[in-house]
């Protein structure tokens, strides 16, 4: 790590500036009662002067160097078969240096992305997994500068400079878009997640860029954004299937918008006639009928490449933070190529 990394503040530098013993601080840290209020002013106000962090690890459970031998990761949605996938990898690497890996889900809520990241802090995580769901990391400098690897999965820190694992989100729906459009589609639908998410809106700037390339203007009728759950796009995309006019394709631009997508089309028996791609692989997508034609990312192999530049960190390898990028991939199985009837 930078060799002018500060250390983390300790209870005694919070005493030194406070004017009182560290028993006072410890007091005032767990709520115990017993300590003036004079005194726990001063204690809260050197806490809120050097950013310290109680350290709530047992010290039996220590390592040498001030380890604990954890590691966090902070992802969208543990339940997900994306942060799944991330979180498996990260722990396969983990359990082979014999490190336990703490997880949560923030579920696109950047307050509770604040607080997981705080409580693993306060837990001497030895390094952190990020999916970022705020548009802004800044409030990290504080673990970057004492020490603490970061690396932030799928999408790229803002107001921080620290590694990151993408993917071309743009790129890979294209390919998806282009593929549809390759099959004789021209009224192709997007479903795309919370537009406040980075990589939702790269996939829809992937998915009119390559419309563009075909000269097909994009229709509005058939676009839909902020569908976060499978019942929210079944929901969506029957709306649009029983619109006057329906699409003939439709690219989902996330792994759980897809499956409610395809749950749309075999609800009115039309699996055989709309077209689908979806951006993200999914279990038993490929055992469907017809199976899902998908842009696959490769959410484990993301998870190997960040846990390599985590405990590469923690070895004590150092270097300019950098954006690693993993491509995607085409996976062509079926509902993908179904052709537009003809009238």
């Amino acid at each position: 790590m930078d060799s002018a990394a500060r250390a983390r503040p300790t209870l005694r530098d919070v005493a030194q500036l406070a004017g009182v013993s560290p028993k006072t601080v410890s007091r005032v840290v767990n709520g115990e009662p017993g300590v003036s209020p004079s005194k726990a002013g001063a204690v809260e106000r050197a806490i809120r002067q050097l950013e310290y962090r109680p350290n709530i690890t047992a010290s039996s459970l220590r390592r040498a160097g001030g380890r604990t031998a954890a590691v966090a990761a902070v992802l969208e949605d543990v339940s997900n078969p994306f942060s799944s996938a991330l979180y498996r990898a990260l722990e396969d690497v983990a359990h082979a240096r014999d490190v336990m890996v703490f997880a949560g889900s923030v579920e696109e809520d950047p307050a509770r992305e604040r607080a997981l990241v705080r409580a693993f802090a306060m837990r001497q995580a030895d390094a952190m997994l990020i999916v970022p769901a705020s548009d802004n990391q800044a409030y990290l400098t504080r673990e970057v500068t004492t020490g603490t690897p970061l690396v932030f999965v799928d999408r790229p820190p803002v107001g921080l400079h620290a590694d990151a694992v993408l993917v071309d989100n743009e790129s890979g729906a294209a390919d998806a878009v282009r593929h549809l459009a390759a099959h004789g589609h021209r009224d192709i639908a997007f479903l795309g997640d919370l537009h406040t998410i980075a990589t939702a809106r790269r996939r829809f700037q992937g998915y009119k860029e390559a419309l563009s390339d075909h000269g097909i203007r994009p229709d509005p009728a058939h676009i839909a954004h902020d569908l976060h759950t499978t019942e929210a796009a079944e929901a969506a995309f029957g709306r649009l299937l029983d619109s006057a006019t329906p699409p003939t394709a439709c690219f989902s631009a996330q792994n759980l918008i897809t499956i409610g997508a395809i749950r749309a089309l075999r609800a009115r028996g039309l699996q055989h006639r709309v077209a689908v791609v979806g951006f993200d692989d999914f279990p038993l997508a490929d055992l469907l009928e017809p199976a899902v034609t998908v842009v696959s990312q490769d959410p484990y192999r993301m998870g190997r490449v960040a846990a390599d530049i985590l405990f590469r960190r923690l070895d004590g390898e150092d270097w300019e933070p950098t954006t690693h990028l993993v491509e995607t991939r085409l996976i062509v199985r079926g509902s993908g190529e179904l052709r537009p009837e003809t009238p």
